[in-house]
């Protein structure tokens, strides 16, 4: 039985630290949810929980709010993200078997609105100050010759690419261009076996079937001087300051993907669902994001398919909102490796017997929405296993934060990687199958979305 848990939240002087969040992510283990140099970083483990199956995003909910209604907090910013915290990681599938979980840290560094502050968070007896919270802070920071291995491994547990090729794909060879020592191997599936799931899936949705299904596949990375967590965090904090950048337990990434974000009762999303390699537009007349809003705006395949990703998520959230908004037109995101059709939803929560739902009751009625799995979601999610070969364990699942005032961040984990041992990294990119998809554009586009990991793990440059 978990003990009660104590808390204090004071004031930090940001000034410090002009680099803001990201000059915090200096260990390997770090705990982080940044964008724009705001967000939150944990140091440290007072508490966690884990569970699989299908109820596991309810069973966290009660776990959390069983634990923090009986906390003695104590904040001086009271802001969302103050307070105690939890970093949280899911896994995609109700059938996996890799563990899902949310971790307490004992430190939590925030920044949010030109305010920073530092929580402590303990279980023991004793007065907790200001003072011994910065002595406990600079520990962690001093510290920094962290296990290079205690991330990895963390969140493999279950999440199995099998069988991988030997060096670099030939394959391979044609979409990256290694500068660093490291190699490059298949995953669950050959280049050639993902692209035949492709066209079975094509086929499948020509049945009328479903309209929509999500494939991904992964690539084993390995690098002989050490996997640098930290160091991967900070490239794609930088690299990707419009983009969500997570690490939880080994998970690490940078997803542009808001799954729900909740603030009182406010609940936004950042739907995506269309891709466009900005390499496609080298060579090409014009500005790149005419080029970007001709291709991707103009495509009927690629406005069908965040049609279907808008629908899906509004239709779920609809039961939890006395208010809804959405964009009439997508509008183009653009980031350093790719652009997107993107969406912005938002909406007002309304009571449901008796009380604002949970950002985790919200996360179970939402996922898998039909960006990273398709629709309808059962058949979909049945031809996944059946096409993919591989358990995605916590890609694609839903990754982030909430506190104990209801309050959360919870992007989907796209744009990442499972680090495996201290050596070896697994990485994971998926794409929209739709009745016009092509298996060799949609196996270039996943060479599109390694592009960020691999970039920031210094294989490519």
């Amino acid at each position: 039985m978990t003990r009660t848990l104590r808390t204090l939240t004071v004031p930090l002087d940001g000034e410090s630290t002009p680099g803001g969040l990201p000059s915090y992510l200096v260990r390997d283990d770090v705990l982080c949810w940044t964008r724009r140099e705001a967000g939150l970083v944990g140091f440290g483990e007072v508490a966690r929980f884990t569970a699989t199956g299908p109820e596991r995003f309810l069973e966290a909910d009660i776990w959390w709010r069983h634990l923090v209604i009986e906390a003695d907090i104590t904040d001086h910013v009271e802001c969302p993200g103050t307070g105690p915290v939890a970093f949280g990681s899911f896994a995609f599938s109700k059938v996996s078997a890799h563990e899902s979980r949310l971790i307490v840290p004992e430190i939590v560094v925030g920044v949010r609105d030109g305010r920073t502050w530092l929580t402590q968070i303990t279980a023991d007896d004793g007065e907790l100050t200001e003072a011994g919270a910065l002595a406990a802070l600079e520990g962690w920071l001093e510290s920094t010759a962290a296990s290079s291995g205690a991330a990895a491994g963390a969140a493999s547990g279950g999440a199995s690419g099998g069988a991988s090729g030997g060096g670099v794909p030939a394959e391979a060879g044609a979409a990256v261009e290694l500068s660093h020592p490291a190699t490059l191997e298949t995953g669950s599936l050959s280049e050639e076996d993902w692209m035949a799931a492709v066209a079975a899936g094509v086929a499948e949705i020509r049945t009328g079937r479903l309209e929509k299904l999500v494939l991904a596949r992964d690539v084993v990375a390995t690098v002989p001087e050490g996997v640098n967590a930290a160091e991967v965090l900070r490239q794609l904090a930088v690299r990707y300051r419009e983009c969500w950048t997570y690490g939880v337990d080994g998970l690490v990434g940078a997803t542009p993907e808001m799954l729900i974000q909740v603030e009182g009762r406010t609940a936004q999303a950042r739907v995506l669902a269309g891709t466009l390699d900005r390499l496609d537009a080298v060579g090409e007349a014009g500005l790149p994001l005419d080029y970007a809003e001709r291709v991707l705006a103009g495509s009927e395949k690629q406005r069908h398919e965040h049609e279907i990703a808008i629908q899906s998520l509004t239709t779920q959230l609809a039961p939890f909102s006395e208010a809804m908004n959405a964009h009439s037109e997508p509008f183009i995101l653009e980031l350093p490796n790719v652009w997107h059709l993107a969406s912005d939803v938002k909406a007002e929560l309304t009571e449901v017997e008796g009380h604002v739902p949970t950002c985790l009751a919200l996360i179970n009625a939402l996922h898998p929405t039909a960006a990273v799995c398709g629709t309808p979601t059962q058949v979909a999610g049945a031809l996944i296993r059946k096409l993919e070969h591989l358990d995605r364990g916590p890609y694609a699942g839903p990754v982030g934060w909430l506190d104990a005032a209801g309050n959360g961040e919870w992007g989907i984990a796209l744009r990442g990687a499972v680090i495996e041992s201290p050596n070896t990294v697994r990485l994971y990119a998926g794409c929209g199958i739709v009745e016009g998809s092509h298996p060799e554009a949609e196996l270039a586009e996943t060479w599109a979305k390694f592009r960020p990991m691999l970039e920031s793990l210094g294989i490519i440059s």
